[in-house]
C-alpha cells in the first residue's frame, strides 16, 4: 500500500493529462464531425469530393502514424515553420482524426432522416440552418449516440499513443515506474484508473441516450 501511495501522484498527474486530451479532442471533433457530416450529405460534388478523401485518408491510416507525421513530418515539410509542441500536435492530430469518424457517423445519421422532414421546414419558413439545429440534430443525436459512444470509449484508450511523441501522460507514467521499479503493480493501477474512466464514461453516455429516448 505505502508503495501505491508512492506512485500514485504520478499516475494521476498522467491521468490529467489524458484526461484533457480526451476533453479538448471531443470537443473539437464533434461540432467539426457534424460540419463535415453535412458536407457529404450536400450537393456540391467538388466539396463532397474533397471531404470523402479527408475522411478516407484518416480513417484509412493509424492514429499512431498521424501522431508521428504531425510531429516530426510537419516541420520537415515546412522547414520548421509548421513545428507544433507537443501537446499541440498530439490535439492535432486526434481532433483531425476523430473528427473523420464522427463525421462519419454523423452521415449515416443525417441520411436516415426523411427528406419530409426538410420539406415540412420549409414549409414552415425556417431556413436551412433552423432547420438542422431545431429539426434535424435532435434526431440524429439519438441515432448516432451509440456509435458516439463507441468512439468517445475508443478516445480513451487511443490517447495513450500520445507516448510516442513523449508526451507524460498515464501510460507512459506506469511505464516509467514498472521500468524503474521492476513491477507489474503500476500497469495494474493504470489498467485500473482507465477502467474507472471508462466506466463513468458509459454511465453519462447510457444517461444521454435515456434522456432521448422519448423519441421514438
Amino acid at each position: 500500500m505505502s508503495y501505491i501511495l508512492e506512485i500514485l501522484p504520478s499516475l494521476l498527474e498522467g491521468a490529467q493529462l489524458t484526461l484533457k486530451i480526451f476533453l479538448w479532442t471531443i470537443i473539437g471533433s464533434v461540432p467539426l464531425g457534424l460540419i463535415v457530416g453535412l458536407g457529404l450529405t450536400s450537393r456540391l460534388v467538388p466539396l463532397k469530393a474533397v471531404l470523402k478523401f479527408y475522411v478516407w485518408l484518416m480513417r484509412g491510416t493509424p492514429l499512431l502514424l498521424q501522431l508521428i507525421f504531425v510531429f516530426y513530418g510537419l516541420p520537415l515539410i515546412g522547414n520548421g515553420a509548421l513545428t507544433l509542441q507537443r501537446y499541440d500536435a498530439a490535439l492535432f492530430a486526434f481532433i483531425l482524426n476523430y473528427t473523420a469518424y464522427f463525421a462519419e457517423i454523423f452521415r449515416g445519421g443525417l441520411q436516415s432522416i426523411d427528406r419530409g422532414q426538410y420539406e415540412s421546414a420549409k414549409v414552415l419558413r425556417l431556413s436551412y440552418w433552423q432547420t438542422v439545429r431545431k429539426v434535424i440534430t435532435p434526431q440524429v443525436l439519438k441515432i448516432v449516440l451509440p456509435s458516439i459512444g463507441n468512439e468517445v470509449i475508443n478516445l480513451v484508450k487511443d490517447s495513450s499513443l500520445v507516448y510516442v511523441i513523449g508526451l507524460g501522460d498515464l501510460l507512459r507514467a506506469g511505464n516509467v515506474a514498472t521500468s524503474r521499479d521492476v513491477t507489474l503493480v503500476p500497469l495494474i493501477l493504470v489498467g485500473v484508473i482507465y477502467l474507472l474512466m471508462t466506466a463513468v464514461l458509459t454511465f453519462i453516455l447510457r444517461k444521454l441516450e435515456q434522456h432521448y429516448s422519448y423519441w421514438k
